[in-house]
């Protein structure tokens, strides 16, 4: 029996000569294994399948959802509504819960859904040796020992110690974050090799791009690399967002002030004689007033607008408090390739006798200039490649080898196309070794293609000085020749080789992203690069974005523990990232941002968010949405908390006084009902405030409401409940029914709401300039036209005990909703000129 999986695990096969693989995998590099043994290691280790998850039953996941401070003050704001006979508004109350429950629950279905998609990702056909002979099985069919055959095209099942190979290049980007295809052999490695420069490993999942090889499966299932990252997503929790914190945080604030309160008034009226029946009913209805029963609501609706404005800005939001999550980055870690860069080689220079000629345009469309100087060369360049490029709905694709891609479309750029090139008759491949690909032609010519010492040898130079100035810009530089009339060998080409020129390529950078990126840390957002290309790559490009973190040749775990690290620092970190190496680290950040277009399924299932155009530009337009909705949501919270606590506090007065009270339960219910939503719920639909990227993030630590805030609710309050109380006094002494003093109360108490929300459409200017809001008015409008019906139409005043005003009695509503507007304002004044 081969190795266990504990030694498998602390052998490092990469550096291990094959002879010693096949040695300890009990194979043979020819024949491979008899179907006998295979049988035998199937049924000892299992398919080589990645395993099945395990947690609780949806049951107990759903009822999970209502373990959370908030949920506990609904539930008791609607089993005291209903105890009031109140059932309408229990249902309603009791229904928001349910809809947060399931959306919830449907969230953690999402975020474990990761992992299903890595299971599907390494499913897939593959051809073994088994019994000397060639066969197609499934992947889930390998067992260590077995020797699998790998041709352009495949995917690899498991992972595999090479034994040989055949110019075989394999795309491993989604695994190690490699930016092209890796030239594999099968020679020894020392054993503290990094996972990105393991030349001689084939990994589970990774995509043969081109040429062939054979090895030997040393690791399947969970003991793959990508079986690794399986549990480290498996094992990788996901942290709360920092609105579910504070929200959390208020909410047991809310429930204790609530309690005191509802206590502090029984033993007050008790003290002064009252009924303890009495008390109680008084008790409730303070606490019926002091909950904001619309702030659940108004957080969803103010998220899912958020939502609808990132997507039309190529910004997909997978969970509802990634959009605030956003708004508190404090830290984004980005990948390079295909975030800050276009993920496509690119040609950016040719050099043709000593003079270099800049080529334009980014990435495989054609589209682009260069110098009918360098047409030649690219020729040249053209007629030694193999790869070409498609169009395909709007994009140019690749066919073939990244590199050579990109000469050809430079060709392209040129006028060229492959007509121009003569009938190849005979190739010389391109190989790790020789570092170069030669191809002869009908007419004689023989072009020469690789390493720019390969060529320049052929052609007899010692060494190029413009090869090293575009080596330091951190381009990749081939070397292009022609001969004519010699045999195509390496001895045949010594000699007589001319060089035609250099070309030299890269992934380009993104010119929105080096905006985006600049705006972001204006914003005061530190951005860091990990990645897993090589260091030279990262830091050349990190330089043009002056990102000064660089992390390169990153593992997953590392991911993983840099995003731990930095949020040990009490930061809120935002991940980007596109393969499957980025997995873990994408579900334990804050919020973890996925590739759209080249990203894999694996990366999108862990993300919160996926970006549709693969721009980093989009990050930056959805850290100034999610700024704009945590904007919002306070000011829907620092709007809503006044009216609540007003509520609770006339109540208080009323007992305290041993006075009648001045707004009833039921007309409480009404306030909060219509307001919430007519009025309440438009301030989501307020724009953003010009200023919200050149400011820093709020601190991590800052609470919800911070002390200022906290001092403007308790302003507002004692505003709302002398206006309330003073009109129904008001009323009481000039004659006027109970029911009359009452209605004048209960629309004093609007009147004033309407003025507060427009002073709260900023909640530190003096006079907003966020541009307009229609919905606002809408709101306010509707809320208008309710107060006229509750004031009088019979049914109405029936059902809330309100009755009809003499119509001179509505201008104390309308001027002490302006004193209202007047005074806050004026609040606001005070504190920005302290804060000077």
């Amino acid at each position: 029996m081969p190795l266990t999986t504990a030694d498998r695990e602390a052998v490092a096969h990469h550096g291990l000569p094959v002879h010693e693989v096949v040695l300890l995998a009990e194979t043979d590099a020819d024949t491979g294994l008899s179907t006998a043994v295979w049988k035998q290691r199937l049924a000892g280790l299992g398919p080589n399948e990645l395993p099945p998850r395990r947690g609780p039953n949806w049951v107990v996941r759903l009822l999970g959802q209502l373990h959370h401070p908030l949920i506990y003050v609904l539930l008791a704001a609607a089993t005291v509504t209903a105890a009031l006979g109140e059932v309408v508004d229990a249902s309603v109350v009791f229904g928001v819960v349910v809809v947060n429950a399931i959306i919830g629950f449907l969230q953690e279905v999402r975020a474990e859904s990761a992992l299903d998609a890595l299971v599907a990702m390494v499913r897939t056909e593959v051809t073994v040796v088994r019994d000397g002979a060639a066969v197609r099985v499934s992947s889930s069919d390998l067992v260590p020992g077995d020797v699998v055959v790998l041709d352009a095209g495949d995917q690899v099942g498991a992972d595999v110690r090479l034994v040989s190979t055949r110019d075989l290049r394999i795309d491993e980007s989604a695994l190690t974050g490699e930016s092209v295809p890796v030239v594999k052999d099968s020679l020894v490695l020392p054993s503290d090799t990094a996972l990105a420069d393991r030349v001689n490993m084939a990994y589970s999942g990774t995509l043969v791009t081109a040429g062939g090889g054979r090895g030997v499966v040393v690791a399947t299932g969970a003991d793959t690399e990508i079986g690794r990252v399986h549990r480290l997503v498996g094992a990788t929790k996901s942290v709360e967002t920092p609105l579910t914190r504070k929200l959390a945080h208020f909410s047991k604030v809310l429930t204790v002030v609530i309690l005191g309160l509802a206590v502090f008034s029984v033993v007050v009226g008790l003290l002064r004689g009252e009924p303890l029946a009495e008390m109680v009913t008084a008790a409730v209805a303070l606490a019926v007033g002091a909950i904001p029963e619309g702030l659940p609501a108004a957080v969803t609706v103010t998220l899912a607008i958020g939502v609808a404005r990132m997507a039309r800005r190529n910004a997909i939001i997978r969970r509802l408090p990634a959009v605030e999550t956003l708004g508190s980055t404090t830290v984004i870690c980005t990948d390079k390739t295909g975030t800050l860069t276009a993920n496509a080689m690119t040609v950016r220079a040719v050099v043709v006798g000593g003079q270099r000629f800049d080529v334009t345009g980014i990435g495989y469309s054609p589209d682009g200039h260069v110098d009918a100087a360098a047409r030649e060369c690219l020729l040249a360049g053209l007629a030694c490649s193999d790869a070409r490029i498609l169009e395909d709905d709007g994009r140019w694709l690749p066919v073939g080898d990244p590199t050579e891609a990109a000469v050809v479309v430079a060709a392209r750029k040129a006028g060229l196309d492959q007509g121009d090139v003569p009938q190849r008759v005979d190739v010389l491949p391109f190989s790790s070794e020789r570092r170069f690909m030669a191809t002869k032609h009908a007419d004689g010519s023989v072009y020469v293609k690789g390493a720019v010492e390969r060529v320049l040898g052929f052609a007899g130079l010692p060494h190029s000085a413009e090869a090293e100035s575009l080596g330091r810009e951190g381009l990749r530089v081939l070397a292009i020749g022609r001969a004519r009339g010699v045999e195509l060998s390496e001895e045949g080409l010594r000699g007589h080789v001319e060089l035609l020129g250099l070309v030299a390529m890269r992934d380009p950078s993104r010119p929105e992203a080096i905006e985006a990126v600049r705006a972001c840390q204006d914003a005061g957002i530190e951005v860091k690069m990990i990645t897993g290309d090589h260091p030279a790559t990262a830091g050349s490009i990190a330089s043009e974005f002056d990102i000064s973190d660089v992390h390169a040749r990153v593992s997953p775990e590392e991911k993983l523990r840099l995003v731990q690290e930095i949020q040990a620092r009490g930061e809120v970190v935002a991940m980007t990232g596109d393969g499957v190496n980025d997995a873990p680290a994408l579900r334990r950040a804050d919020i973890g941002v996925a590739m759209g277009r080249g990203g894999t399924e694996v990366a999108k299932q862990a993300a919160d968010m996926v970006l549709t155009d693969d721009n980093f530009a989009s990050i930056r337009a959805a850290v100034e949405e999610g700024r704009a909705v945590f904007d919002n949501l306070r000011k829907f919270i620092i709007w809503t908390l006044p009216t609540n606590m007003a509520e609770g506090l006339v109540i208080l007065a009323a007992i305290v006084l041993g006075a009648a009270l001045p707004i009833l339960p039921v007309q409480i219910l009404w306030i909060n009902m219509t307001t919430a939503v007519a009025l309440g719920l438009t301030l989501a639909f307020e724009p953003r405030e010009p200023d919200v990227m050149r400011r820093p993030p709020l601190p991590p630590s800052l609470p919800l409401l911070t002390r200022s805030l906290v001092g403007r609710i308790g302003f507002v309050s004692a505003i709302l409940l002398a206006c309330s109380f003073g009109a129904f006094r008001w009323q009481l002494s000039a004659g006027a029914s109970l029911e009359v003093a009452r209605t004048v109360a209960v629309n004093v108490f609007v009147g004033a709401q309407i003025a507060y929300l427009m002073n709260c459409r900023s909640l530190e200017r003096v006079w907003p300039r966020n541009g307009p809001n229609r919905w606002l008015v809408v709101g306010v409008a509707l809320t208008a036209g309710l107060q006229l019906l509750l004031t009088y139409t019979p049914f109405m005043n029936t059902l809330f005990h309100t009755a009809p005003m003499p119509w001179h009695t509505w201008w104390p509503v309308v001027v002490l909703s302006a004193v209202t507007y007047v005074l806050v304002e004026l609040d606001k004044w005070r504190q920005r000129v302290q804060r000077r």
